[in-house]
């Protein structure tokens, strides 16, 4: 389904790319956080398990762990939180969701790297 080209227009001037990664990828997001009056930045170093939708409202989530627990975030492609995306590395994967991985732990939870 189509939306109104209006909406199609104003969507397209507010799209934000943070990076160019793909699912399976080890990256490290710079998410910007208020404190008060403060603010700073704090990185959060995962792997990209999925990324949803698309245009405005396009999303990705990255999953780390964290003391033996597993931590997932999600954010928007657009989101002004996001400061930028670096790409720690390049994951081989065959899958466009990576839900597998939150059944797995230690080393069986790699992913593997492209040369």
């Amino acid at each position: 389904m189509r939306q109104n080209p209006i909406l199609e227009k104003i969507e397209a001037e507010q799209i934000r790319v943070p990076g160019q990664f793909e699912v399976g990828d080890t990256v490290r997001v710079h998410n910007k956080i208020k404190e008060g009056n403060r603010e700073r930045v704090q990185m959060f170093e995962g792997v990209v398990m999925k990324i949803q939708n698309g245009g405005l409202r396009k999303t990705f989530t990255v999953r780390k762990i964290s003391n033996g627990i597993g931590v997932e975030k999600t954010w928007p492609f657009s989101s002004p939180f996001v400061d930028q995306v670096d790409v720690i590395r390049r994951g081989k994967v065959r899958r466009a969701k990576l839900n597998y991985l939150r059944k797995l732990s230690g080393k069986a939870a790699k992913v593997k790297e492209v040369i």
